[in-house]
C-alpha cells in the first residue's frame, strides 16, 4: 500500500468515528472505455442520481487520447483513475467506493486497484464488456502484436498484463456483464478465451448475460448496474 493510502486509512478511521450514526452509501467510480468519455455513462449515473445519490457521490475520470491503438494500462492512462479512486475513497462516508468500468475502463480500473492495493476499500466491483482473457482481434502475446493497446501491456490474448491481474481481487464482490453479441469482445465471432468468455472475471461472484453489442451492454443495464452496488 502506498503512503498516501496509508495516511488516508489512518484519516478513515478517525473520521469514521463520527459517522457511525449517519446514514451513508459508497461513493461509486465510472470509468469508461478506449477513446469513450465520462459521458457514456449518462444513463448510469442519472439513475444513482435517481436513487438517491447527490452529484458529488459519483466520480466519473476521463483517461486516454483519441488514438485507439496508442491507449494501454501503464502510465498517464492511469493517473485519472487513480486520482479519482482516491479522492472518491477519502470523501466516502462509509470508507469503501464501489466501481463499474465498461470495457477497457473495466480492466484500466482493475490495473490501478490491483497495482495500489486498494481491493480493500472497494465493496463493488462491476465489470462490463470487459476483455479479462484477452481480445482475439488483439492477436496471442507476443506474437502479432502491433499497438499499445494490444501490447505486453494491452488487451492481447496472455499478455503480461492480463496475466498479472488473473486471478487478483479487485472488491469484496465482482459481477460482470457480458453479451455473446458483443462486436468488439466478439469480433472475430468467438467470444471466448480458454473456454470462458472473455469478459468474465477470475473468481468473479456473479456474471450477467444480455443480447446487447458492446455499447448496449453500458447503456441499457443501468438499473441492473445501481442494484449491483446497493
Amino acid at each position: 500500500m502506498s503512503t498516501r493510502l496509508r495516511i488516508l486509512a489512518l484519516c478513515l478511521g478517525v473520521c469514521a468515528a463520527g459517522l457511525v450514526h449517519a446514514a451513508c452509501r459508497d461513493n461509486v467510480v465510472l470509468v469508461h472505455g478506449n477513446t469513450g468519455s465520462p459521458g457514456d455513462f449518462v444513463n448510469t449515473t442519472n439513475t444513482l442520481l435517481a436513487r438517491g445519490y447527490s452529484p458529488a457521490q459519483i466520480f466519473r475520470p476521463g483517461w486516454g487520447s483519441s488514438c485507439a491503438a496508442c491507449n494501454d494500462h501503464l502510465g498517464s492512462e492511469e493517473t485519472p483513475v487513480e486520482n479519482a479512486m482516491i479522492d472518491a475513497i477519502a470523501s466516502s462516508c462509509t470508507g469503501r467506493i464501489d466501481v463499474i468500468g465498461h470495457s477497457m475502463g473495466a480492466t484500466l480500473a482493475a490495473r490501478v486497484i490491483d497495482r495500489l492495493a486498494m481491493k480493500n476499500y472497494v465493496d463493488s466491483f462491476v465489470g462490463i464488456a470487459g476483455a479479462f482473457r484477452g481480445l482475439r482481434s488483439c492477436g496471442t502475446y507476443p506474437f502479432n502484436v502491433w499497438t499499445s493497446t494490444c501490447g505486453a501491456w494491452g488487451l492481447s490474448v496472455n499478455s503480461p498484463f492480463l496475466n498479472g491481474i488473473d486471478g487478483q481481487r479487485f472488491g469484496s464482490r465482482e459481477t460482470s456483464i457480458k453479451s455473446w453479441y458483443d462486436e468488439i469482445v466478439c469480433s472475430t465471432g468467438i467470444c471466448t478465451v480458454g473456454g470462458v468468455h472473455s469478459s468474465q472475471i477470475s473468481g468473479e461472484n456473479a456474471t450477467l448475460t444480455y443480447a446487447w453489442g458492446h455499447y448496449g451492454l453500458l447503456w441499457y443495464t443501468a438499473s441492473k448496474q445501481a442494484d449491483l452496488i446497493q
